[in-house]
């Protein structure tokens, strides 16, 4: 596993090491979870593939019936 370093200004890294307490992680396991969240995959592998491959029933939307009648505004 890689080891990243990098400085912050103090004040941050007070408000980081708060923020990874009340989440029960240590500073560490906090900044990874942060990095994963930005920077891994944000969809599913292979999420992409599976649109227009519906293979039940035709999708009917049922009827909508009319819209109801309201007053002008003014």
């Amino acid at each position: 596993m890689a080891q990243l370093h990098c400085y912050i200004p103090d004040e941050i890294a007070e408000q980081f090491q708060k923020k990874a307490e009340h989440a029960h992680l240590s500073t560490s396991k906090y900044l990874a979870s942060l990095v994963k969240r930005e920077v891994g995959d944000q969809w599913p592998e292979g999420y992409f593939e599976i649109f227009g491959t519906w293979e039940g029933e035709p999708l009917e939307r049922p009827a909508q019936g009319d819209y109801e009648q309201r007053e002008v505004l003014k």
